[in-house]
């Protein structure tokens, strides 16, 4: 499918962010752990959105992440305090150029889409209704994650954690949903978990949203299946899915070191 991870705490260099660590998500491009029988390797291009005084900047390209000098030559000398980062596994072979690369968004938003939605066209065509066209127009590649993008955007005014919780419940009826959805607007990071693994890591100043541990600290958490969470630095609230975002997490993570 796609591996993707959000880091919001300290100034970093972009770079290290995508290849920092033991397993980093540069690694997990060619060598992933826990794929749940969605690929192999994810090759099909990759995407790095980070924030800065004036926005979000995004960086994108449809070839490894390994193959592009980009990620050494140039992110290794921008620091941010929040990056988004994704590799990808195109599911559909014809959908492998940049436009289809993950992380799309707005000037505030970076999105992520780590999944698949089996016969999406069909799923998405009631729910689109309620979307202006000029909007859906504007999809940024035809595929299920611009489609995801595009109706998440169309429901972000109501909150973050309604607009994924309510994304993804309407899909959760389609043939076999996975769907890991992926948001930072780079202060917080939320995140839905549905089938493919996400784990957490947070210390008192920063925090770490990925579908694999990029190394091995022991105090990485793994994210309970279908599954919503809400994480900043020194903080994880962890929803069910059958519940919304209006009640009281199951669990809260906190970590003060």
């Amino acid at each position: 499918m796609c591996r993707h991870l959000a880091y919001v705490g300290p100034a970093r260099p972009v770079a290290d962010i995508l290849t920092g660590g033991t397993h980093s998500l540069s690694q997990q491009s060619w060598a992933p752990r826990d794929m749940r029988e969605g690929g192999t390797i994810n090759v099909d291009g990759f995407g790095v959105s980070w924030w800065a005084g004036d926005g979000r900047h995004t960086y994108r390209n449809a070839v490894p992440i390994w193959s592009d000098p980009t990620v050494d030559d140039v992110l290794s000398g921008i620091g941010s305090t929040a990056v988004l980062g994704a590799v990808r596994s195109a599911t559909d072979p014809d959908s492998v150029h940049r436009a289809a690369c993950a992380p799309f968004g707005d000037d505030r938003w970076g999105f992520s889409f780590n999944g698949r939605i089996i016969g999406w066209r069909n799923a998405f065509a009631p729910l689109l209704q309620s979307v202006p066209m000029s909007d859906v127009l504007t999809m940024p590649a035809t595929i299920d994650a611009g489609a995801l993008w595009v109706l998440l955007r169309h429901r972000l005014p109501a909150g973050a954690q309604s607009a994924l919780s309510s994304v993804v419940t309407d899909l959760l009826e389609t043939d076999d949903p996975r769907l890991n959805l992926l948001l930072c607007d780079g202060n917080d990071i939320w995140a839905t978990a549905v089938h493919h693994s996400l784990w957490t890591r947070t210390t008192r100043d920063a925090v770490w949203v990925a579908s694999e541990p990029t190394d091995g600290d022991e105090s990485w958490v793994p994210v309970p299946d279908r599954s919503l969470i809400h994480a900043r630095p020194g903080h994880v609230d962890i929803w069910s899915l059958s519940e919304t975002p209006n009640h009281q997490p199951l669990h809260s993570l906190k970590d003060t070191r």
